[in-house]
């Protein structure tokens, strides 16, 4: 029989509860009981291209030494939620524009304006971003003296963001007068202008391992859509280190309603109900 047509075993419970563990460990995210299907569809897919038919004995293969990690990277391409778009919540972004804007007006700027894109997907978020920051810099006439660092744990996604070639239907929500600015045609597909793909710096980077990245202080930090997908523990531990990578006055901003029961002294949040951001409160 084909492999590609060979119907795989269902994946057991204990089977089930190794996998979605090992998810969990490596990337945070949690996989519900109701999503074993999911799961089941995204493993067996790999396992038919390497004709492999048991899940314990492919897991072995994923956790085992350097081939493994190479396992990992393309397995873990097809488990992480990619789904994006250019200006997804719009509030968020129009917030970072003001922002920038009133450091310019108040020559506030201490020297660059530095962005982190936290789980960037295929990069429609940091582009969005550096439109919106470049249009200040320009409004002022000055050089664009900033920079978005763009990090994610799919190589596959971040491959993609590097060419920034979109299709159409992606950039939905970009107004016309910003498509006219900053998109080319690219034979069925738009792509960002190069002004601000030399903006962007896209990195492979896992949120869990935030104390191993460069200790780059940032002016915002833009972590939406992603935390939650994990536990709660979880979502407090990594916005604490967040907060740590903050420059003072920085602003962290995430999914409005993603956390709600976080605290952390060196903070306090924007009072803004259409966005839940937080600033960094000076040293003392």
């Amino acid at each position: 029989m084909v492999w590609s047509l060979r119907e795989l075993p269902e994946l057991s419970e204990d089977e089930f509860q190794r996998w979605s563990q090992l998810l969990e460990d490596r990337t945070g995210i949690q996989i519900a009981p109701h999503q074993r299907a999911f799961l089941q569809t995204q493993i067996g897919g790999r396992m038919r291209e390497l004709e492999c038919d048991s899940y314990s004995h492919y897991l072995t293969q994923v956790v085992d030494g350097l081939q493994g990690m190479v396992e990992w990277s393309i397995l873990v391409d097809r488990l992480v939620v990619k789904e994006t778009s250019f200006f997804r919540h719009r509030p968020s972004i129009e917030f970072v524009r003001r922002l920038v804007q009133s450091r310019i007006n108040n020559q506030a700027l201490n020297g660059s304006f530095d962005v982190w894109s936290v789980g960037c997907a295929t990069g429609e978020e940091p582009y969005a971003l550096a439109m919106a920051i470049n249009d200040c810099f320009e409004l002022a006439a000055l050089d664009p003296y900033f920079g978005v660092t763009a990090t994610d744990i799919s190589l596959q996604s971040l491959q993609k963001a590097r060419k920034g070639l979109y299709h159409p239907r992606k950039v939905e929500q970009v107004t016309r007068e910003e498509r006219a600015r900053y998109f080319i045609p690219a034979d069925k597909e738009l792509q960002v202008v190069e002004k601000i793909r030399d903006r962007v710096c896209f990195s492979h980077g896992n949120v869990l391992d935030v104390a191993r990245m460069p200790r780059v202080m940032m002016d915002v930090i833009f972590c939406q859509n992603l935390l939650i997908y994990f536990r709660r523990w979880r979502r407090r531990e990594v916005l604490n280190a967040l907060v740590d990578r903050l420059k003072p006055n920085g602003v962290l901003i995430v999914g409005l309603g993603e956390i709600t029961d976080w605290t952390n002294p060196k903070i306090k949040r924007v009072a803004d109900d259409e966005i839940q951001a937080y600033v960094r409160l000076p040293e003392a």
